[in-house]
């Protein structure tokens, strides 16, 4: 599963529409561009993802796909690991203990 983040610009985007197909680089009149992991989404939006793919089966590699132009390589990937390293579900599920 590939684990990449968005971010709308709603001043822009009843002018561009979601299609935006202006450079990426164009971060301003863009009415989106890629983001970091959490820079898009916050946690409860992310919090939310991961447990759904878990509920539906999901229980491997969540893939960070960095092409935030805002931030360097390095320090996307970064900013990332360590945000979605907390949001996590590590252990197996318990058994449902309080029925």
């Amino acid at each position: 599963m590939h684990a990449k983040d968005t971010q709308i610009y709603d001043r822009n985007l009843p002018l561009t529409g979601v299609l935006d197909t202006k450079k990426y680089t164009d971060e301003r009149h863009r009415a989106w561009i890629f983001r970091t992991c959490g820079y898009g989404h916050g946690a409860e939006w992310w919090s939310e993802f991961v447990s759904t793919l878990r509920m539906f089966g999901y229980d491997y590699v969540l893939s960070v796909e960095h092409e935030d132009s805002l931030m360097s390589p390095e320090e996307g990937l970064t900013k990332a690991v360590k945000f979605l390293d907390g949001l996590v579900i590590k252990e197996p599920a318990a058994a449902a203990w309080w029925v």
